[in-house]
């Protein structure tokens, strides 16, 4: 039975058709934000897939062109892989989603959400944030939901919840924040050195938002919510636990993994698992849940040393950095380049500036943005990790990790008329042990600096982790977590920032949220790590941006036409300007204001270059004195071609104070000459004199 729900939310109607559409997915919810419209389906398998040790959940945000009355571009004319704006919408849908589902829940899950059209004003995105989250909890799928999602803006120092396009425009903060009923479970941020205590505000803001919409949830729910269904449970049996401590002690596990060497640890862990295998030979149940099961007793004692003993694996101290390192310089002849190691985790970062006609073209569902100047790429190899595997391209976690360190840079970037260039930095992980995006941020920033990019400030980042007990109040954050603390930990709460404030956050979470406390001690507890980063390490590779780009970037000079004359520049079917390229090795980019970048490396040919358009786009006048090149001669006089297309003749009479009786006696095709301008004779031609230059 079709039925309709309606809420007023951020001064837009949010509506839900709950059994309109998709009747044979798990559940369903038809969403419309303002004109913006999204399917959202949850479907679950009927079994568990065999032979796994994790929840297969699978999350995708699909965006259709015509959504936006647009028709795919390319021969094919159908849509064709994920865009990075749909990648990094699916990962921010199932970070909140994951940690409320089963942890015995080995059923395959999809959660698909279509974007079925756009208003410019009511983001796509947070529909299908909302969307999945109501499709699921209204579903027979085990979930412990609900939760919900909201965005945040600040515009002129307020805050402005689920910002229209116009307002994120202008916005200092892209925050998202998603909460069940009693804590925060996720945060993605992005932000214009939002101070700390700012930042906080706006969290917990949208927070308060969040329960009116779970509230409204729940009417949904108890109307058409649907039984969960009963499952097979994927829990390691605890005889097996009892069994493996008389095999292993808790003291020779921990002694096993209290290392702060990574390749030490997984050698202790594998003769440890042999030494199961060995003693449970027997019992193939066992054997088959065996790794599931060395991995949570691993997590057991870490999680225990940590909290109870407050013994850190590799034995730092809960606040303490690992060791430090940051260089510049070291890649020849690229335009910048930077490495930033923390313990066991390095990353290098080359940067690479180019004209701005080289923007990364974006053609998706955001009718707003169309092209990308600064563009951050990251790469994972499986050497960074000891591991041997073939490179198939940047998955969704390489996506987002560029992404995040992207979106970290962003704010200090230099405008395009103060830095006219498209900017690339790639981080290359050359090691990693944990939180390797924050290392690319602190390269990157580093890297910017080397290539001569004026950044207002350097940017570093760092991600704190957590270990919970059983009640709110029994936590332990950690700064700088490695993989282990990571893996076994329950929290990784990433920060970018400068010493005024935050520019991007990403907070991942496997428990069922983090009270205000914990929130507020993570910040914290980055923003003192950070400032360590930038003073104590950073400013000492590298204190301040170079004051010139490397002699083997590209050198870019800028100047202003009238936008009447673009197409005196262009010339008929770019004759013109193909002219002028090809003379002097530039290249030439024109905007519709008329703003004209030539880009090159020979100074001297981007300077000839600059004076032809000059000359192009000047209305001759008397006086004005002008060098041509003589392209033709006639009787009475020769014509000279000042820049591609702009012509003048010098009668014979105006080429020597002597008297000419010929012109080739005086002029060669290819002579260079300087003359000055007469003004128009009776036939409407430019005229010019040589005779009359001033010796």
């Amino acid at each position: 039975m079709y039925k309709s729900y309606s809420m007023e939310l951020a001064g837009r109607t949010l509506r839900v058709d709950v059994g309109r559409v998709a009747a044979q997915a798990n559940g369903a919810a038809l969403m419309h934000y303002g004109d913006t419209t999204v399917l959202s389906t949850a479907t679950a398998s009927d079994k568990p897939r065999e032979g796994i040790d994790f929840f297969p959940l699978s999350v995708e945000y699909e965006e259709k062109m015509y959504a936006v009355g647009k028709i795919p571009g390319g021969f094919n004319k159908r849509e064709g892989k994920a865009s990075e704006n749909a990648i990094l919408t699916s990962r921010v849908i199932d970070r909140p989603m994951r940690p409320l589902f089963p942890k015995d829940y080995r059923n395959d899950v999809t959660l698909n959400n279509l974007v079925l059209s756009v208003d410019p004003d009511c983001a796509p995105e947070l529909t299908a944030m909302l969307g999945a989250a109501i499709a699921t909890t209204i579903s027979d799928i085990p979930f412990d939901g609900p939760i919900s999602t909201t965005q945040v803006g600040l515009v002129d120092g307020e805050f402005v919840f689920n910002p229209s396009a116009a307002q994120k425009a202008v916005s200092d903060l892209q925050l998202t924040v998603a909460s069940t009923r009693e804590k925060v479970i996720m945060i993605e941020a992005g932000a214009n050195e939002v101070p700390e205590d700012k930042m906080i505000e706006a969290i917990f803001a949208a927070h308060e938002v969040n329960q009116k919409v779970i509230a409204f949830i729940d009417t949904i729910v108890a109307e058409c919510g649907k039984p969960k269904h009963s499952y097979t449970s994927c829990a390691v049996p605890e005889e097996l636990f009892e069994a493996m401590k008389k095999v292993v002690t808790p003291e020779e596990m921990e002694v096993a993994v209290f290392t702060d060497e990574k390749q030490k640890r997984e050698e202790n862990i594998r003769q440890i698992r042999d030494k199961l295998t060995e003693a449970f030979a027997e019992n193939e149940e066992w054997l088959a849940v065996l790794d599931e099961a060395v991995y949570q007793y691993q997590k057991k004692t870490v999680r225990k040393m940590i909290l109870k003993d407050h013994k850190r694996p590799d034995g730092r101290a809960i606040n303490q950095i690992r060791p430090l390192a940051a260089e510049v310089d070291l890649i020849p002849r690229v335009h910048g380049s930077a490495m930033f190691t923390r313990g066991q985790t390095q990353i290098c970062n080359i940067c690479t500036l180019a004209p701005l006609s080289e923007a990364q073209k974006l053609d998706g569902l955001d009718v707003e943005e169309t092209t990308k100047r600064y563009m951050h790429h990251y790469n994972f190899p499986s050497y960074s990790v000891g591991e041997t595997k073939p490179s198939r391209g940047p998955g969704r976690r390489e996506i987002g990790h560029g992404a995040l360190a992207e979106r970290a840079l962003v704010p200090v970037l230099p405008s395009e008329e103060e830095f006219p260039y498209a900017i690339r930095t790639v981080s290359e992980t050359f090691e990693s042990n944990g939180s390797t995006s924050q290392a690319s941020v602190c390269a990157s920033s580093m890297s910017l600096m080397a290539a001569g990019v004026p950044i207002k400030s350097a940017v570093a980042g760092i991600s704190a982790g957590l270990v919970t007990g059983e009640t709110d109040d029994d936590y332990i954050v950690l700064t700088d977590i490695q993989g282990l603390e990571d893996f076994f930990g329950d929290m990784d709460f990433k920060v970018a920032g400068t010493h005024k404030g935050i520019t991007a956050i990403q907070m991942d979470i496997k428990i069922h949220g983090l009270t205000r406390p914990i929130i507020e001690e993570a910040i914290a507890r980055t923003k003192e790590a950070r400032t360590y980063i930038l003073d104590e390490v950073m400013a000492k590779a590298i204190p301040e941006p170079r004051m010139t780009v490397s002699e083997y970037a590209p050198k870019i000079i800028q100047i202003n036409i009238d936008p009447q004359k673009i197409g005196d520049v262009v010339g008929q079917r770019g004759k013109t300007i193909n002219a002028i390229i090809e003379q002097t090795g530039v290249k030439i980019d024109i905007t519709d204001d008329g703003a004209v970048s030539i880009c090159g490396t020979d100074k001297e040919e981007m300077a000839k270059a600059m004076d032809m358009i000059r000359i192009i786009t000047t209305d001759f006048e008397a006086g004005q004195v002008f060098t041509g090149k003589v392209i033709s001669i006639k009787e009475f006089g020769a014509f000279l071609e000042f820049a591609p297309g702009k012509e003048g003749m010098v009668h014979i009479s105006k080429i020597s104070k002597e008297r000419v009786d010929k012109v080739e006696d005086v002029l060669s095709l290819g002579d260079v000459v300087k003359v000055v301008c007469l003004g128009k004779d009776k036939m409407g031609r430019i005229s010019f004199s040589m005779k009359d230059i001033e010796q």
